[in-house]
């Protein structure tokens, strides 16, 4: 079964970050794409100009009577009176985690798993790619603010040669990916209404690992827990940042970035490889979680044979990520900062960076939680990460997918933390709050439908 085979697609959850990728990609390869997603965003009208129909009710009637394939995620209700009438119909159905497998299984793939870090450590690795002249073809779990995108592909008159793709653990989906080439950036208890237990998301990124080609690659961060299956048949390599300074390749499979300073506000470091070292990288994203994505992103470029001098360029001119500490406002008076994190361990690592760039400067954050099972499980982590802020405003939940949870609301975690500058405020209400506040810097932050209210709190500072 190819993806060529399928004239007219359609989508149940169009506009979710990972399915607008291979919508964009099923329109590039010339089929008829149309769906339905619950809300309009920005991304839904983007994919409207780019030819797509799509609409936001629940009507099978609009469903178009030539669909060959649809393709959902499992965000979507199974009451869906869409979701029904396509079981009904019998019409083939596949999960999106399902059709990226099917996608690349015809590449070199390079996945990127982890439950935070993997958006930008894809993207990162994308670039250099297209950096560097390769044909490639990407599927992104964020928009990359190099090509205001979520879907790359680089053909240069060929075939694409090689895949990246985020390998997402959520509901096992990256075990529908059998990469070449793996990156686990992570391994952080998450998605426990999944997987109940941590030893049992442990060992579903295990079993990742067992899905690696043979000849190929693990490249895992230092220190996970994640123990690799079949890795007599691949290799396994380590990343860690050691801010001691080396000058000599690494005695073991050891990725090392090294002599780390930063100058005029980004990273300069040196990159130790088993055989060589490059001197003097520059990366001007800031935070040392960012610095330990692009290891992992030049330690997958090293692997595949990529010179210095290509990899330094594309670090260099690498933008990030929207949403991802991702500057809307940079003044000497105001620096507002909106980031996509919405586990404890990825408000620890934004706030930490922001307090370093910053030093001495009160910091107000705005934090959505996303998901009641979430904020249930991780209302302890959620109060010590948020608890390093000067000042932390709450808003309601952000369900998704979900429905309420009795007892489980933003104030479990308000209850929890031992600031006293604490509060939760209503939607509506919030950009008047910070009108009257004035914070010094601000943090917006979550996984929610917190990024609608990133423009207007923009245009309400940035005058």
């Amino acid at each position: 079964m190819k993806p060529e085979e399928f004239s007219s697609v359609y989508f149940l959850g169009i506009g979710g970050i990972g399915m607008s990728a291979l919508a964009r990609y099923f329109m590039h390869i010339g089929s008829k794409v149309s769906g339905y997603d619950k809300t309009p965003t920005a991304l839904t009208g983007q994919l409207e100009r780019e030819g797509m129909e799509i609409h936001f009710d629940e009507s099978p009637e609009l469903i178009p009577k030539t669909t060959s394939l649809v393709i959902y995620t499992p965000a979507i209700p199974r009451e869906n009176k869409e979701f029904k009438y396509i079981l009904r119909k019998k019409i083939r159905m596949m999960k999106r985690s399902e059709v990226l497998g099917m996608i690349s299984s015809d590449y070199f793939t390079i996945a990127v798993a982890g439950t935070h870090g993997k958006t930008t450590t894809s993207s990162l690795v994308a670039h250099i790619l297209k950096s560097a002249g390769i044909p490639h073809i990407a599927f992104l779990g964020g928009i990359s603010k190099n090509y205001e995108t979520n879907f790359l592909i680089d053909t240069r008159g060929t075939v694409p040669a090689v895949c990246v793709v985020e390998a997402d653990e959520f509901d096992r989906s990256f075990l529908q990916l059998s990469p070449d080439i793996a990156i686990i950036t992570s391994a952080d208890p998450d998605h426990l209404d999944i997987y109940n237990t941590h030893g049992e998301m442990l060992d579903s990124f295990n079993e990742f690992t067992g899905r690696i080609k043979k000849g190929g690659s693990l490249i895992m961060k230092s220190g996970l827990k994640v123990k690799p299956l079949r890795s007599r048949d691949y290799n396994v390599f380590s990343y860690a940042v050691n801010k001691k300074k080396a000058s000599k390749p690494t005695a073991t499979k050891d990725f090392l970035a090294t002599g780390i300073g930063i100058r005029n506000g980004v990273y300069h470091y040196d990159f130790c490889s088993p055989n060589d070292v490059w001197a003097n990288l520059v990366l001007g994203l800031p935070g040392l979680f960012n610095l330990e994505n692009a290891l992992a992103a030049t330690s997958a470029a090293f692997l595949m044979g990529l010179s210095q001098a290509k990899v330094s360029k594309a670090l260099k001119s690498y933008q990030g990520v929207v949403r991802r500490f991702d500057f809307k406002v940079k003044k000497r008076s105001f620096v507002f900062i909106d980031d996509y994190a919405h586990h404890p361990e990825e408000l620890r690592a934004c706030i930490t960076a922001v307090k370093e760039i910053f030093p001495g400067r009160e910091i107000l954050g705005v934090f959505q939680p996303h998901l009641y099972s979430r904020t249930r499980d991780f209302a302890d982590d959620f109060a010590l990460s948020l608890d390093l802020l000067d000042e932390v405003v709450l808003l309601d939940i952000y369900p998704a997918r979900e429905k309420p949870i009795e007892g489980v609301s933003s104030g479990m975690i308000l209850g929890k933390m031992g600031s006293k500058n604490k509060r939760i405020i209503e939607k509506g209400r919030l950009i008047q709050y910070l009108k009257k506040r004035k914070p010094s810097v601000l943090l917006t932050l979550g996984a929610g439908d917190i990024d609608q209210l990133v423009e207007p709190i923009r245009r309400a500072f940035d005058k």
